[in-house]
């Protein structure tokens, strides 16, 4: 996967992500926010509201990035609203879904760097990859 610029990838909205990242970031987000969860407690339930707030730059940017690579607008990161498809939308379209090959709108295709293999397919099976 290469370096990663971790304050890019959870804390800016601009440019491309590739699955494997946005894999990354998901699940790095759910295990420290769950670590949080049990450290506070099921008492304090205004803690849970606040720690919810502070999750969610970076599920925002991960997102937006991830559409980014989809060709998409960042705003698409509010089909996640709608219940319950809203949830398996964003799993199929950043978690499964390939992203736009080569250069788009937003910026250079995260795989065309040399990175091979990003994630479930990703980048395989193009016969001018090296």
């Amino acid at each position: 996967m290469g370096d990663i610029d971790w304050v890019h990838l959870f804390f800016q909205f601009d440019g491309r992500i590739n699955r494997a990242k946005w894999w990354l970031g998901v699940v790095i987000i759910w295990v420290i926010e769950g670590i949080v969860y049990a450290i506070i407690g099921s008492g304090n339930t205004n803690l849970f509201g606040l720690v919810w707030l502070v999750f969610l730059w970076p599920f925002l940017a991960v997102g937006i990035k991830r559409f980014h690579d989809r060709d998409k607008s960042g705003w698409w990161v509010l089909v996640g609203l709608i219940p319950i498809i809203g949830f398996f939308w964003i799993l199929i379209e950043l978690g499964m879904l390939e992203g736009t090959k080569g250069p788009n709108q937003y910026g250079s295709d995260p795989l065309g760097s040399g990175e091979q293999g990003g994630g479930m397919g990703e980048g395989m099976g193009d016969p001018n990859s090296p």
